[in-house]
């Protein structure tokens, strides 16, 4: 999710059995140090960034394509409920900017507390305890100077989009349950192409779903990130709840095993 944001709460020589294999962490420490090891200078290693990019993360900047080019010719914003450290907001905003450069209407907002999980429903514990995420608990998802950081790269990548003139990327930092009513009402002219649910957590997603999918016009594009997702089942009870799941097709990537998504009206 990460509705709120997230603080590593793993060391390199821990991981989380629920969502990472040793195989899997064995990995990150592997590339992390062919990273910090290689020859070239910290921009040229962005510019060659598939060198260093784990699969994982590639196959889900490639789902977040496959879903921008489904509403790029429907009108309105992108929202994206739960940023952690930024990567799939600006993904949102670099792809609106390289694919369509002169659309100003379309904002990217993203929703986050960036101090971890505001609280822990009952919903969220249903299941096997043992399945549950080590993340699932007050603050879990911490990000600890991710807003700053996430403001200062938006401000970087405004130096060359076009019609910059026109802000583009705006975060949103608190409780949603406090943040989603008042955006609403600071912008009431609000309409939505793509809500992206990453919270993880029932609450805030029910919340999300109340307060946005009105605003959605056919053909725009609802996206989870954890549903039917054991060590999260708050998301898709809250889902489940807002939803009649035998009236929407709920579609999924072959090459990305967590993000699906439903077309509004299809």
């Amino acid at each position: 999710m990460r509705p709120t944001g997230a603080k590593r709460e793993t060391s390199p020589t821990m991981h989380d059995p629920r969502t990472q294999s040793t195989f899997d962490y064995s990995s990150r420490e592997a590339l992390e140090d062919y990273f910090n090891n290689s020859p070239g200078s910290s921009t040229e290693k962005l510019e060659n960034f598939a060198k260093y990019v784990p699969r994982q993360n590639l196959a889900r900047f490639l789902a977040r394509y496959e879903i921008f080019k489904l509403i790029k010719d429907i009108q309105g914003s992108i929202v994206e409920c739960g940023v952690l450290f930024g990567g799939g907001l600006l993904s949102f905003a670099k792809l609106s900017t390289i694919l369509e450069p002169y659309n100003f209407q379309r904002r990217i907002i993203g929703f986050d507390t960036f101090t971890g999980f505001p609280s822990i429903d009952k919903a969220d514990l249903k299941g096997r305890p043992e399945r549950k995420s080590a993340h699932l608990k007050e603050h879990g998802f911490a990000a600890e100077g991710a807003y700053e950081d996430i403001l200062k790269a938006i401000e970087i990548y405004d130096i060359s989009r076009y019609l910059n003139h026109f802000p583009k990327v705006q975060v949103v930092k608190g409780d949603f349950a406090v943040t989603a009513k008042q955006f609403l009402k600071d912008y009431p002219h609000l309409v939505i192409s793509c809500l992206y649910l990453d919270f993880d957590i029932y609450q805030p997603t029910k919340i999300a779903l109340e307060q946005f999918l009105p605003r959605m016009p056919k053909g725009s594009v609802l996206v989870f990130d954890e549903l039917n997702e054991e060590a999260f089942p708050g998301e898709t009870i809250a889902v489940m709840e807002m939803l009649d799941l035998k009236s929407i097709r709920v579609r999924r990537f072959d090459f990305e095993p967590r993000i699906s998504y439903a077309i509004i009206g299809d």
